[in-house]
């Protein structure tokens, strides 16, 4: 994590730059109050220390604050980066969008702004000086970046995203051909990801629909991605989204750099769980954010 703030760079390309942001920074979660409050407490709203999203009830304010101190955050991070390249760049503006579980694509390049994000699950665009930015709290956050045509995507993949293609259909987008490279930010684990054996029906049907998936992985579905559930309820199932993900991904001829995400979500105190929040019947938890963004040279 970036000291005093909960954001971690994952990666650094040409003029790209990707983020992480966390519910916290390391040391917070070890700390008594927290522990016992804002984190763990039952019946409480756990907002932590930047919280990103708009529609979970938090003072909105606050939250386009948070929102203005990550792009400072990043902009920090990314001149340290120019320093030792002899290179300055700088992000002029983050694009969010309002996601809705589906596979529309916002497309900042093609849309004028408007005072209200777009309804979307993906953002693509080829300019430089901004950032693209997808809120998870369990869901699997993607980015693309593809050398050849500088264009950049990110992608927000729950179980009904990677159902009807959201990957695929983005992936589509980039006007040139050429390498892309991916990146997955925290998401929630298998281990923690209990469903129905209805999620997995509809996850399964909608990749052979889309043809998403190899015919192989198609064969292997429950192999690959299902383990029975340790409950005694056998509709109860668990899911591996992020292994699905980096497999659509591949799928696609997408490289996965820097491999599967080391931390989960509902495990890991540090970032934000929606499943860890109904689990604690608290009433809202925030959204984290993963960023891809694209710096613009100062001379």
């Amino acid at each position: 994590m970036t000291p005093k703030f909960p954001m971690t760079l994952l990666a650094q390309i040409d003029d790209v730059a990707v983020f992480q942001t966390a519910a916290f920074i390391s040391d917070d979660v070890n700390s008594p109050h927290l522990k016992n409050g804002q984190i763990e407490s039952d019946n409480q709203a756990s907002y932590g220390e930047l919280n990103l999203g708009l529609h979970v009830k938090d003072d909105a304010s606050k939250v386009l604050n948070n929102r203005m101190r990550l792009l400072t955050a990043i902009n920090e991070q990314i001149a340290g980066i120019s320093l030792k390249t002899e290179q300055p760049t700088s992000i002029k503006s983050l694009h969010w969008v309002s996601q809705v579980h589906g596979k529309h694509i916002y497309d900042v390049d093609a849309t004028a702004l408007g005072m209200k994000p777009m309804p979307a699950d993906a953002i693509i665009s080829q300019q430089q000086g901004l950032g693209l930015a997808i809120m998870t709290a369990d869901c699997v956050p993607i980015v693309l970046y593809q050398p050849a045509s500088g264009q950049i995507a990110a992608i927000h993949a729950g179980w009904q995203g990677l159902a009807c293609g959201v990957i695929q259909a983005t992936v589509q987008r980039f006007r040139e051909s050429g390498p892309i490279s991916a990146w997955i930010g925290v998401c929630i684990s298998q281990e923690n990801y209990e469903v129905g054996r209805q999620v997995r029906d509809q996850l399964l049907a909608g990749c052979v629909e889309t043809q998403s998936l190899t015919v192989s992985d198609i064969e292997n579905f429950d192999q690959l991605y299902v383990v029975n559930s340790e409950a005694d309820n056998a509709d109860k199932l668990k899911l591996d989204l992020p292994k699905l993900a980096a497999d659509q991904l591949k799928t696609t001829g997408v490289t996965l750099t820097g491999g599967l995400p080391k931390h989960c979500s509902y495990a890991d105190n540090r970032y934000y769980s929606y499943r860890r929040q109904t689990h604690l019947n608290q009433p809202a938890t925030g959204r984290m954010a993963l960023v891809i963004v694209r710096g613009l040279s100062a001379h």
